[in-house]
Parts: structure tokens; C-alpha cells; sequence
């Protein structure tokens, strides 16, 4: 498998300094947003399902789990939901261009509370308030596997 390097947008860059410089009080939200992340691909295969019955053949098991690691310190978050091709890897997790960074940015400045990161669509990026490193692995159905590494 190759390997390919993306520098996060100047915007994402800005995000991640304030999430993981500014705001340490609730770090517990992390794990609200990424099962929601989890939760709404579980609704998006859910839904292509209905006008496309071989969408779930490869994981007809809809569900999230949660395993932790406590001697490596990790903790793991597997969904069999919809998954995302590449594009959606380099649109969604790199850039502002599908989400709310800069409308949640505002909003922060604004005087905002972090616990609405979800509300933005940013809410992935809210793992770095507890780790170093976060490792997306996704497969789609129309594409082949491919695994997001980023040490914010």
C-alpha cells in the first residue's frame, strides 16, 4: 500500500491548536462525538440498505464497540457503518472545505463552550483533547481500504 502525506488546512491547523491548547476542562466530550461520528455512519448504511440489500452483505452486524487497551493506552472505536473512500478521507478530515471548522471557530471566539463541537460537524477533531495520535481505518463499500494517521 502507498503512502501519501496531506498537510491539514491552515483553518484545521488553527482548530486543533485551540482544541488541544485552550481547552482541557472537558476532555470526557471526545468520546460523545466520536460515537456519534460511529452512530450516524451506522444510520448512513442503514439507509442505503434499504434501495441496495448488498450494502450490508460484507457486515450485515450493525454496531459500535468500544475496547480499551490500558497497557498500550489506547482506546478503540470500531462501527461497521458506511465507511468513507478516500475522497471523503481527504474532504472530511483534512480540509474545511465539508465542515463546520470556521463556523465553530467563530463561535468559540464568540464565547461558545467546546461541548458544542458536535453541533459543527468538527466533532472528530475533539479526540486530540486526550490523544497524541488518532488512527482512522475505513472501507467503503465503493472503494478499497485505507487507514488516516495523524499525530496533531
Amino acid at each position: 500500500m502507498a503512502t501519501e502525506s496531506f498537510g491539514f488546512q491552515a483553518e484545521i491547523s488553527q482548530l486543533l491548536d485551540l482544541i488541544i491548547n485552550t481547552f482541557y476542562s472537558n476532555k470526557e466530550i471526545f468520546l460523545r462525538e466520536i460515537i456519534s461520528n460511529g452512530s450516524d455512519a451506522l444510520d448512513k448504511i442503514r439507509y442505503a440498505s434499504l434501495t441496495d440489500p448488498e450494502a450490508l452483505k460484507t457486515e450485515p452486524e450493525l454496531y459500535i464497540r468500544i475496547t480499551p487497551d490500558k497497557d498500550n493506552k489506547m482506546l478503540s472505536l470500531r462501527d461497521t457503518g458506511i465507511g468513507m473512500t478516500k475522497a471523503d478521507l481527504v474532504n472530511n478530515l483534512g480540509t474545511i472545505a465539508k465542515s463546520g471548522t470556521k463556523a465553530f471557530m467563530e463561535a468559540l471566539h464568540s464565547g461558545a463552550d467546546i461541548s458544542m463541537i458536535g453541533q459543527f460537524g468538527v466533532g472528530f477533531y475533539s479526540a486530540y483533547l486526550v490523544a497524541e495520535r488518532v488512527q482512522v481505518i475505513t472501507k467503503h463499500n465503493d472503494d478499497e481500504q485505507y487507514i488516516w494517521e495523524s499525530a496533531a
